[in-house]
């Protein structure tokens, strides 16, 4: 039977189910990744397991989120990593050595192998042909522990690309219009697949842009197929030995298909505040600008960059603007430093900052208030940056070196012939900033600071579920509401109880302090609950706070898969309308609640204010249902080792 590239590589990677869309299925995991954001938490949750040394063929644990150190935090949270990964056998990325996804398709992504990650951006690894998932770190922990990841088994839709990108059109610019298309609700439950002729002008980090900011699509994982310029990338890496080709049959069938002819697209910009709010820069130009970020695991590769070097060479940014860059890796870093790239940066007026995150997750480069931010990053929701009045538009590399020297949003063609760039033979490879684990495991102790705390784990569910609704919120609510990950919070991701301090404040400041009082309760939500980040901590701060359960019209993939983790509930409204008729202090009540999940998916969740019943979904596996009974997946865990 003929099969697209993404049935290929999980039929290989099969352990249970049937590859029909809307089973589940679980596969076996090669590699896992980590940052420090997420990290913590996962290896705290991974020492719970009682292993004694990771199982995957590879996992490594990155230092590129929380690299500021005001104070002791972030710095015990990195020596807690480095010591429990050189425990556990897991390699260790030093902070500087650059952003993971960055890193880890340069160092370690193999075409045909699977990657499960704690960072939404882990698809990047896509662009050389891993079938690469964003998780929650509880998940990631359960892979390394040598389990299986569960997930339902994916649609397949195939973008198939025709023709080349014009002068001044780039990787991004193919993936917003994309979003301008399918929108951040677009590619849920779905696999994006690329193929076609307009694959031979694509080379490998511009793959990774498309594939990274499929995220921001809420898909699954997007992949390219591994073909020649997947080899010359991985020579060029001196891997070549670990490339294989890979394509889908030429009658492979898919659930979707998308046309997209790479000639006809333009110059494209995303405005406030949503990856999707997509036009032509030629329709948005002369917006004045303030401030001009070029970097992220969306755009910081050599190839990025150079060209910025290229455009900026001999010329002064423009006295109103502030530019700032981030090489994404310290491979990046030093070939732009060997080259002269780098002082053309300087020497034009760009500030240089680490190979790291950085402003892309709100690390340091806020905006000024009421500021005008182009960013190359692959999120521009309200508040990210740090400054809650700043106006955050997404570019292009081209977009944004051109606008940093002009002031204004400005449409690259109007610039004069754009940079020739070709990627490099060989690129410089120094791999002494990744530590390998420890080869004698028991020598090593693990160096836990006084900022690492318990993480919470929940009861058994009882079968009367009752609650106050604590706060009723739109569409389109993000991590980032539900747990802000700005400056002054990251150095606390390991601190539960210092966090939950801080939970859904950007939606209504008084929730913490209501929810403490309530002893928990119900949230009530709308379209695509929890989009953007991976970080599970979305999860356990409102299970430290008692929240039983969520009711929203729909929720991001990730987020649902970590409520379900945590033991909260994620019900979906049977009919929209109901939404209405639930308000903020009414009391809800679940009866019955393991009779009801036992006996199918639809829950009916009692409004004891208004004395009227709603029925909601919860369409779990028969596996699901036993980790919402048992109060999330580390009990679940727990009790299956116990039988």
């Amino acid at each position: 039977m003929s099969k697209n590239i993404t049935q290929k590589i999980i039929e290989r990677h099969l352990v249970s189910g049937r590859m029909i869309p809307g089973e589940e299925i679980s596969i076996r995991i090669d590699q896992t990744l980590t940052q420090d954001s997420t990290g913590t938490m996962a290896y705290l949750q991974l020492e719970a397991m009682n292993i004694d040394r990771v199982k995957t063929k590879l996992s490594v644990a990155y230092i590129d989120h929380n690299t500021l150190q005001q104070g002791f935090e972030n710095a015990d949270d990195h020596k807690y990593i480095q010591t429990v990964a050189s425990r556990y056998g897991i390699y260790f990325s030093r902070p500087g050595n650059g952003i993971c996804h960055q890193v880890h398709l340069e160092r370690f992504g193999r075409p045909g192998w699977t990657l499960l990650g704690s960072d939404s951006h882990t698809p990047t690894a896509g662009g050389i042909g891993m079938l690469a998932i964003g998780a929650g770190g509880l998940d990631v922990a359960v892979a390394m522990a040598g389990g299986p990841y569960y997930l339902t088994m994916p649609k397949v839709c195939r973008i198939w690309l025709e023709g080349k990108l014009q002068p001044w059109v780039s990787a991004k610019d193919v993936i917003l219009k994309i979003l301008s298309i399918l929108s951040v609700k677009g590619g849920v439950g779905k696999v994006i697949e690329y193929a076609g002729p307009g694959l031979a002008s694509l080379t490998v980090p511009e793959r990774a842009t498309i594939t990274n900011m499929g995220a921001e699509l809420g898909a699954t994982t997007s992949i390219f197929p591994s073909d020649e310029n997947t080899r010359a990338f991985l020579r060029a890496q001196g891997r070549e030995d670990m490339w294989i080709p890979l394509e889908a049959d030429p009658d492979a069938s898919y659930e979707e298909e998308l046309l997209l002819d790479l000639s006809e697209i333009e110059p494209m910009v995303a405005k406030p505040h949503s990856p999707d709010n997509v036009e032509s820069v030629r329709e948005t130009k002369n917006v004045r600008v303030d401030q001009v970020a070029i970097g992220s695991c969306t755009n910081s590769s050599y190839l990025d960059l150079i060209k910025a070097a290229r455009i900026l060479k001999g010329k002064t940014v423009h006295p109103d603007v502030s530019l700032v860059i981030a090489p994404g890796s310290k491979q990046v870093y030093t070939m732009l430093s060997r080259n002269g790239a780098m002082a053309d940066l300087i020497d034009a007026g760009a500030r240089i900052l680490e190979s790291a995150c950085g402003p892309c997750i709100g690390m340091g480069q806020a905006p000024a208030s009421d500021a005008v931010s182009l960013r190359t990053f692959n999120r521009n929701f309200y508040g990210r940056s740090g400054t809650a009045s700043a106006q955050v538009y997404l570019v292009s590399p081209e977009i944004a070196a051109v606008s940093a020297l002009t002031g204004r949003l400005t449409d690259p063609r109007e610039y004069g012939e754009p940079p020739r760039v070709e990627m490099p033979e060989f690129f410089t490879v120094n791999d002494n900033g990744i530590i390998p684990p420890a080869n004698n495991p028991e020598s090593v102790e693990v160096v836990r600071g006084p900022n690492i705390k318990p993480f919470p784990v929940n009861s058994e569910l009882t079968d009367m579920v009752e609650g106050k609704v604590l706060l009723k919120m739109n569409d389109n609510i993000t991590t980032d509401h539900i747990m802000p990950s700005n400056a002054k919070l990251l150095p606390f991701r390991s601190n539960i109880p210092h966090l939950a301090n801080y939970c859904l404040t950007p939606v209504d400041e008084t929730f913490p302090q209501r929810a403490g009082e309530s002893g928990g309760g119900f949230l009530v939500a709308g379209h695509n609950y929890g989009q953007g980040s991976s970080r599970e901590h979305a999860a356990l701060v409102p299970l430290y706070l008692g929240i039983k359960g969520v009711i929203a019209k729909s929720f991001a993939r990730i987020h649902r898969s970590n409520l379900i983790n945590s033991g909260i509930m994620p019900l979906t409204f049977l009919n929209e309308e109901d939404y209405s008729k639930i308000d903020p202090e009414d009391i809800l009540i679940i009866e019955n609640a393991i009779g009801q999940i036992k006996a199918g998916n639809r829950i009916v969740v009692r409004n004891q204010t208004k004395g009227s019943d709603i029925i909601t979904e919860m369409d779990l596996s028969q596996r699901l249902k036993e980790v919402i009974l048992a109060g999330g997946l580390l009990n679940y865990t727990g009790k299956r080792e116990k039988v």
